[in-house]
């Protein structure tokens, strides 16, 4: 079996808040790739939950946070097409993202 590996470097300050991050993928040929926001999602089997990291650098535009925000939205509509085949349900998301990008006044 082929194993590869994703991982994310975190600079914090005296604080421990995100000050730089940078990420890598073997197989994706990423490396020190800079970022500032990352959320990563895991599913407990055994708990039936979801677990999450969300981090962001203390530089990050909050205008670019609703991007990143907005753009998880729109592929969470996407993979849940992809995982289910219920179109009806992924679409109804893209229409969320789409009224979450009007209130929060996301400019594209």
């Amino acid at each position: 079996m082929k194993k590869t590996q994703i991982t994310i470097d975190i600079e914090l300050d005296d604080n421990h808040v995100p000050e730089k991050m940078t990420w890598n993928a073997e197989d994706g040929g990423v490396e020190k790739q800079e970022t500032k926001a990352t959320m990563i999602s895991v599913w407990d089997d055994e708990k039936k939950e979801a677990l999450r990291i969300d981090l962001w650098t203390k530089d990050m535009p909050v205008d670019q946070m609703k991007m990143f925000l907005h753009q998880i939205l729109i592929s969470m509509g996407n993979t849940y097409e992809r995982a289910t085949g219920e179109e009806d349900v992924a679409f109804w998301l893209e229409q969320m993202a789409e009224e979450f990008a009007q209130k929060a006044a996301i400019k594209m």
